[in-house]
Formats: structure tokens, C-alpha cells, sequence
């Protein structure tokens, strides 16, 4: 479920398109607001910044929250963006594909969604269909298997020279660094986690990342430059790799724990590449006897549903107000509005839980 401050947003945005309040009238009061919604003032103002950030409203110090959108509203021609992501029904995807469609839809867009399965191949025919048919006014991305050379650089440059505006999300490939971005601070989030744990009192910290990915490499790159500069050991048989293909075999086969001998070895603390990583290395940990976090603490990316809801919650970075999604959306509607963007990355906020 959204939080309430989303639920807020989403109720006053519907409003506001449906015409129940007309351009530059002003919304009720936040008193009036936190009476309708039952929620508390702080609910109703995170809620109004929402929609200041989509342009829907401005919030005047002294006036109120006068409307700056409504369905009478000209807007020009609607415009179409194709979103290419990875997934699109599992995991992080639903909260960042509601967030692209609140802002496009409040902005005169309409997304078409397109999911590569993190594969090469599908990708490759989804940029193919896009140079084949009728081009889209914008492209939101996230770049399939970042972490390693890539094969259809040659499709994202055709639809770049015809002049495709393309905003790239989590992971960009180093070729189209000219591209805009709005990625993770994943090198920052790898330091903030072992410097926590660092505070804790653990000095022996594993890791398990993904190296097919470029938040994976960059995580890494992180969490390896805190142990260097927190004066702990850097062992390679400290840290496990793993890829798209092999995803199941950590989240499935039990046999993991048969080759996880030198990863667990002594170690009082884990790193874990994302939420779901982590919440089956909590299943696994404790199915083998070891008591969390007693005996090991267990730390994590994302603040998932999988956080909250695994036996024991995790501990894990979350983005907060902060969504990739809104914020590459965002920036492409700049675009379109002849404005200059620049990249952007993500700020983490540590949610500590249970698992350490």
C-alpha cells in the first residue's frame, strides 16, 4: 500500500484533473485537509510538495496552495514516452512506474511500458520497434546489464541523433555518459552501510553484490573503500558475485549455503546487494542456526516490502522522498520544455530494523 502522504496526492491530483478545483483557485486549507484525510499536518504538507513538484500547484508562504493545472487547462499536443525497464510487476518497479505516470499524466504524457527482463536480446527489440514505428516524444530508460559492454549502444545512438529526448534511470551505460541520469548514490550508499556497522562494533564484513549491473559494481566500489579507509581487511573470499542468470540459485537452492563457507566464515556482518538478497540470506542464516543479529548482523539496499516483511525486518537504505522515477520523469518533462537538465543521483536514508 502507498503511504498516506501518496494516497493524499494521489486523491488531491484527481481533484484538480477532474476540475473540481479551476486554475489559480486555492486548495483547502491544510487544517481543512488533515480533517478530510484523517492524516496528520506533516502527512498533508509532504503531500502538497508532491504536487508542487509536479507543477500541478505552488504553495505561496501566507496565501495557501493556489492551483497551477487543471483538465481545462491547455496543454498542447499529448505526448507519448516509451519507459524501458527491466521489470516491471516485482520488486521496486510498481512504487517507480506509479511515480513516472503521476508526473506524465500530470503533464499532458502517457508512458508505454516495455520490460527487457534485464536481457540483451529484448532489449534490442524493444529499440528496434521504437526506430521502426512512430518515435516517441521521450524515452525514460534503465539500461539492461549496465555492468557490462553492451551490444545495442547502436540503437540508443540512432534514436539520440533524431533527436529522441532520453532520460536514463539507475544505471547508464559509460558510452552515453552524455545522456542525462538519475541513478542511486550506490557508491555512497556502499559506504554509509559498513561505516554503520562499523559503528556497531563489527569488524569482519561480507558482502554479496551483483556484477552484471552497474549499482552492483558501484555498491561494491563503496563498501570496499570504507573497509580500505576503516582499516579493515579487504578478502576476496569475503565477497560473493552473482548475476541475472544465477539470481535463482541464491534465492532458491539451498545448495548456496555449500559454496557460502569462506563468504560466512567468521564474519559478525553481511552486506547484501538489495532487499530480496537479503531477506533470503536472513531464511538462510537462521535455517542453519545462527541467531540475528547476535551473531550476525545482516544490512541491505532498497527498504523494500522485502525489508518489512521478512522473519526478522532488515535494516536497509531507503530513498525516502526521494524517487528515481518521479525525479527522471521530472527531468524529462524539463526537456520537453526546452529547459537544460542535469543528472542527478538519489540520496540514501538509513532505516535501521531488527536484522542489525
Amino acid at each position: 500500500m502507498a503511504p498516506k502522504y501518496q494516497q493524499v496526492a494521489d486523491a488531491l491530483r484527481a481533484d484538480i484533473l477532474d476540475g473540481v478545483y479551476q486554475k489559480r483557485m486555492l486548495l483547502p486549507t491544510e487544517q481543512l485537509l488533515c480533517q478530510r484525510f484523517n492524516v496528520s499536518r506533516q502527512t498533508v504538507r509532504q503531500a502538497l510538495s508532491v504536487l508542487a513538484t509536479e507543477g500541478m500547484i505552488e504553495r505561496r508562504q501566507g496565501s495557501g496552495s493556489h492551483i497551477l493545472q487543471s483538465h481545462e487547462a491547455s496543454h498542447g499536443p499529448r505526448r507519448t514516452v516509451a519507459v524501458i525497464t527491466t521489470y516491471i510487476s516485482n520488486y521496486i518497479f510498481p512504487s517507480i512506474l506509479r511515480e513516472i505516470e503521476n508526473v506524465l499524466s500530470a503533464n499532458n504524457s502517457a508512458p508505454t511500458l516495455y520490460a527487457t527482463q534485464n536481457q540483451i536480446s529484448n532489449e534490442r527489440r524493444i529499440l528496434q520497434s521504437l526506430l521502426d514505428g512512430k518515435l516517441p516524444d521521450g524515452i525514460l530508460v534503465e539500461g539492461t546489464k549496465t555492468g557490462l559492454p553492451n551490444p545495442n549502444l547502436d540503437l540508443y545512438r540512432k534514436l539520440i541523433s533524431r533527436g529522441v529526448p532520453m532520460v536514463f534511470m539507475h544505471g547508464i551505460y559509460p558510452e552515453l555518459s552524455d545522456c542525462l541520469s538519475v541513478l542511486d548514490d550506490n557508491y555512497g550508499g556502499g559506504r554509509q552501510l559498513v561505516e554503520y556497522l562499523y559503528q556497531k562494533g563489527h569488524r569482519s564484513i561480507s558482502g554479496i553484490f551483483k556484477n552484471d549491473d552497474l549499482q552492483g559494481l558501484q555498491r561494491y566500489a563503496g563498501y570496499t573503500d570504507a573497509l580500505r579507509d576503516l582499516g579493515l581487511p579487504l578478502e576476496d573470499q569475503r565477497v560473493f558475485w552473482y548475476n541475472t542468470e544465477s539470481k535463482d540459485f541464491l534465492l532458491s537452492d539451498s545448495s548456496f549455503w555449500d559454496v557460502s563457507a569462506d563468504l560466512l566464515r567468521n564474519c559478525t556482518a553481511l552486506v547484501c546487494y538489495n532487499d530480496e538478497i537479503a531477506s533470503r540470506m536472513v531464511s538462510l542464516l537462521m535455517n542453519h542456526g545462527l541467531r540475528i543479529p547476535e551473531e550476525i548482523a545482516v544490512v541491505s539496499f532498497d527498504n523494500s516490502p522485502y525489508s518489512e516483511l521478512s522473519v526478522i525486518p532488515i535494516t536497509s537504505l531507503s530513498h525516502e522522498e526521494y524517487n528515481v522515477g518521479r525525479m527522471a520523469a521530472q527531468l524529462l518533462v524539463r526537456l520537453f520544455h526546452g529547459e537544460r537538465g542535469t543528472s542527478q543521483l538519489a540520496p540514501w536514508t538509513l532505516i535501521t530494523r531488527k536484522s542489525s
